[in-house]
């Protein structure tokens, strides 16, 4: 008989993060590489990846900036595209490090794939593990851009197939959540949320699910915190 996997509280951060190292650098490699083909110098893909670290927003910014777009507009849309991270930090506030500099870093550092990663920990290790997830979480999407921007200055290569990466990571986050916490109602939210948004408004499904999802969330939060209570006083889940 098969052992069981290990809990995420049981592995190293590098095992943690390792997942997000397998979407992260082939797409912060595709980055890199695009930014130097429009025209853009190696260092400045990489001094992007380190300095403002937005993933989705960091691709649309090499067409805004081969557009000769103002700087005014791409931080506008770069803010309104990772507007979602507000709410990330919010349901982690009472997780942060100590460190006020670990604090600063964490929220400056949290994407998508940390924040599955950090609450798939049980919330006592959140706060003493979330400085060096965000980190190495980081460096793999620095690591991705500088391959990328070497290779891009160096000549063209084929990139097809490698815009499925992002898509794959989330499907093993994904599984992860669902073997940590056996909740099916997120998944079902998510998927349903996605098709009507689909159906209502193809061009910003995306939008439109996150924000349906959210409702859910904040809907059902109240419905499952407040414990249940019985005659013996005990609590059940």
């Amino acid at each position: 008989m098969a052992s069981p996997p290990p809990a995420p509280s049981s592995l190293s951060v590098t095992s943690l993060t390792t997942p997000v190292a397998m979407g992260y650098v082939p797409l912060g490699a595709v980055f890199g590489f695009l930014f130097v083909q429009a025209g853009g110098p190696a260092w400045l893909a990489i001094a992007s990846s380190v300095l403002i670290y937005a993933g989705a927003a960091q691709f649309m910014m090499v067409p805004m900036l081969a557009a000769g777009l103002p700087l005014s507009t791409i931080a506008l849309a770069t803010l309104v595209l990772n507007l979602r991270h507000v709410f990330y930090g919010l349901s982690l506030l009472n997780h942060m490090p100590a460190s006020r500099l670990q604090r600063w870093y964490s929220i400056f550092a949290l994407t998508d794939e940390t924040y599955s990663v950090l609450t798939a920990l049980p919330e006592p290790q959140r706060a003493r593990r979330m400085a060096l997830v965000c980190a190495l979480n980081h460096g793999w999407w620095i690591l991705g851009t500088t391959v990328g921007a070497i290779l891009g200055a160096r000549g063209q290569l084929g990139l097809e197939g490698l815009d499925f990466a992002l898509a794959a990571l989330f499907a093993v986050l994904a599984v992860e959540q669902w073997r940590t916490r056996r909740d099916i109602i997120p998944l079902w939210t998510a998927l349903g949320a996605y098709g009507i948004a689909w159906l209502l408004m193809p061009a910003q499904a995306l939008a439109v699910a996150i924000a349906l999802s959210l409702i859910v969330a904040a809907w059902r939060r109240p419905r499952t915190a407040t414990p249940s209570t019985h005659p013996s006083g005990n609590s059940h889940g």
